[in-house]
């Protein structure tokens, strides 16, 4: 039995619906406390947040619908499940984030929805959204939309015009993983597809070049191996002009209890955030080190070890290169040590230009990562 708010208000809607929108990550999700998100005074939801870019922003991040078909075994708000169901017409959503906008409690929005209907009439809606604020409201800032599944071309081309980023979650590496989470999306008609045709439409040159491309993986649910989440990530990076990934890791007791046990060969005392963790680890060192999807170290269940981080993992299977010498070394090179990250490695870079470093206290202050980096160096 489907629970039903009989005449909700906007304000009652809006709090089922920002609550909902908690489980979609394909935004920019936090990676400091500062980024988590937060009721303000008056018990509306806004998200601090590290846009795709780079760049700071709040977001007035809510569903326009939680009403869905769809059968996802790995979602709480699935056909199947007795939650609140509500909707916000496009009317109601765009004044609710205008009336954010104006106090300037956010400067930007995050949009997505159940699929209630098909998904090009949700996709109507939601452009219909994104529609008012550019066109009647005169609107110029950030808005994300949410690409829903097997929507037509008409339909996605007609988001990417209007948004400053879009995403379609891939959710699982390959079409045998997303049939053991849903019985009506088919992976390559309904999700690849659809990626494609964002990247063609935003791709250097392209007319929407400057709308980014985000998508989700769900970590856990389908039994899949980390090497697999890599591969594809690569992949997205690689060949479909991904800005970037996320990843979910899917939480017993959210979904159905057919999947509930599985972890991907890891076991049943998997701490499924550190899995997380570690995609987002790689997910780094894939955009920002140089590494490339063979650097990546594997167990021989090919998952990513919980124990070790992914960069001392090829670091500890690669003692040829080590100690890499601080005064000498290329950029490249001083990314490959453990702890050095971007930020540090231009420091040392630009202090060896003055000087020769002596020390890792030459480098900065000796912290954890430090101490870490320091068995890895020569000067």
């Amino acid at each position: 039995m489907v629970g039903i708010i009989s005449r909700p208000d906007t304000q009652e809607k809006l709090e089922i619906l920002s609550a909902d929108a908690q489980y979609d990550l394909a935004c920019a999700c936090g990676t400091s406390k500062d980024e988590h998100r937060k009721r303000d005074g008056e018990g509306k939801w806004i998200y601090p947040i590290t846009l795709p870019s780079g760049g700071k922003s709040v977001l007035f991040k809510t569903l326009l619908s939680n009403v869905c078909t769809n059968d996802c075994k790995y979602c709480p708000l699935r056909a199947q499940m007795d939650v609140r169901r509500c909707s916000l017409d496009p009317e109601q959503a765009a004044r609710v984030f205008l009336d954010y906008l104006n106090r300037r409690k956010v400067f930007g929005l995050f949009l997505s929805s159940g699929v209630s209907g098909s998904p090009d009439a949700t996709m109507d809606r939601l452009n219909g959204v994104a529609g008012l604020l550019r066109r009647r409201h005169k609107f110029r800032g950030y808005i994300h939309l949410k690409v829903i599944p097997g929507a037509s071309d008409a339909a996605i081309e007609e988001a990417v015009s209007l948004a400053s980023a879009v995403s379609l979650n891939i959710e699982t590496p390959g079409r045998e993983c997303l049939a053991k989470l849903s019985t009506k999306k088919d992976y390559i008609r309904d999700i690849i597809e659809p990626i494609k045709l964002i990247s063609r439409l935003t791709g250097r040159g392209s007319k929407y070049e400057k709308v980014k491309q985000t998508t989700q993986f769900i970590v856990g649910a389908a039994g899949e191996q980390d090497a697999k989440i890599v591969k594809y990530m690569s992949g997205l990076y690689e060949r479909l002009n991904m800005q970037r990934v996320y990843f979910s890791a899917y939480q017993k007791g959210l979904g159905d209890e057919s999947i509930a046990g599985e972890r991907a060969g890891h076991g049943e005392s998997t701490d499924i955030l550190m899995r997380e963790h570690r995609l987002y680890q790689v997910d780094f060192l894939l955009r920002k080190y140089g590494f490339a999807e063979s650097d990546i170290v594997f167990e021989k269940n090919g998952n990513l070890s919980l124990a070790t981080d992914p960069k001392e993992a090829w670091a500890i299977g690669h003692p040829e290169f080590f100690p890499v010498n601080a005064n000498r070394a290329s950029r490249f090179s001083l990314l490959r040590v453990p702890g050095l990250g971007p930020l540090t490695v231009r420091r040392i870079l630009e202090r060896r230009k003055q000087s020769r470093i002596n020390s890792i206290g030459d480098v900065g202050k000796v912290g954890v990562r430090l101490q870490k980096a320091n068995k890895y160096l020569s000067f």
